[in-house]
């Protein structure tokens, strides 16, 4: 992934991810798990249904340590089965 991350932000910072997924129950379990992780921390994701009810829109914020820390953020947590989408 070639991103420069590094050359906009310092680290390590407070970045907020926005995770859009199926509307199912254990989304939210499941990206939060799987960040625990990568990124041990205590999070309280904020859930935003769609227009239509399919999806759900997470947003959780991530100290990220570096450049590289926040290139695996985004890899490992769109590889997600439930997860379509992360910004």
């Amino acid at each position: 992934m070639k991103t420069h991350f590094d050359e906009l932000l310092e680290f390590p910072c407070f970045q907020t991810f926005k995770v859009m997924g199926l509307a199912v129950p254990e989304l939210p379990d499941v990206v939060v798990s799987r960040l625990q992780e990568i990124a041990p921390g205590d999070y309280s994701p904020t859930i935003k249904p769609s227009s239509k009810g399919n999806y759900h829109a997470l947003s959780l914020k991530v100290k990220c340590t570096s450049k590289e820390h926040m290139e695996t953020i985004y890899t490992e947590l769109s590889a997600l089965e439930l997860v379509k989408v992360v910004l």
